[in-house]
């Protein structure tokens, strides 16, 4: 969850559209999705028909402003809007697991979500975004909170 989190927040910069962090998570989670035999097939037969939607089944993010989640349009002229300068939007790739008779019992009822709120650099920033959430989501930093707990 964590790479497809850091491969969505790497596509966060101006210019991109509002599709591509979503594009980059979806990635890293249905080859994760494979990888772990959640689901078969090739990456290109998962992507295409969408088996990873069984799993994953919401977008990557959403604007954040005012409310938690803000108004705006995603598209513009039936095309992906372009993030620019100053937007705020949610990071936040998530798996969820239901007990299946094709799913290995060891990840019955997992969820997992992780979310940072981004802000878009100015063009030109190698950085991309800003992030703007500091909670811990490595599993040492993870188990470095529960033992003081």
């Amino acid at each position: 969850m964590l790479a497809a989190q850091h491969a969505a927040r790497a596509a966060v910069r101006p210019g991109a559209h509002w599709n591509q962090p979503h594009e980059a998570a979806v990635a890293v989670l249905a080859r994760g999705m494979i990888d772990l035999g959640l689901l078969k097939g090739s990456f290109d037969e998962v992507m295409e028909k969408g088996d990873y939607r069984r799993f994953y089944m919401h977008r990557t993010g959403h604007w954040l402003g005012m409310d938690v989640h803000d108004a705006g349009e995603y598209k513009l002229g039936g095309e992906w809007r372009p993030l620019l300068p100053g937007m705020v939007l949610t990071i936040e790739p998530g798996c969820y697991i239901r007990p299946a008779a094709d799913v290995p019992e060891a990840f019955w009822n997992i969820g997992i979500r992780i979310e940072d709120d981004v802000r878009v650099t100015e063009f030109g920033d190698p950085r991309g975004c800003d992030i703007y959430t500091s909670a811990p989501k490595t599993v040492a930093e993870i188990e470095e909170v529960m033992r003081r707990d």
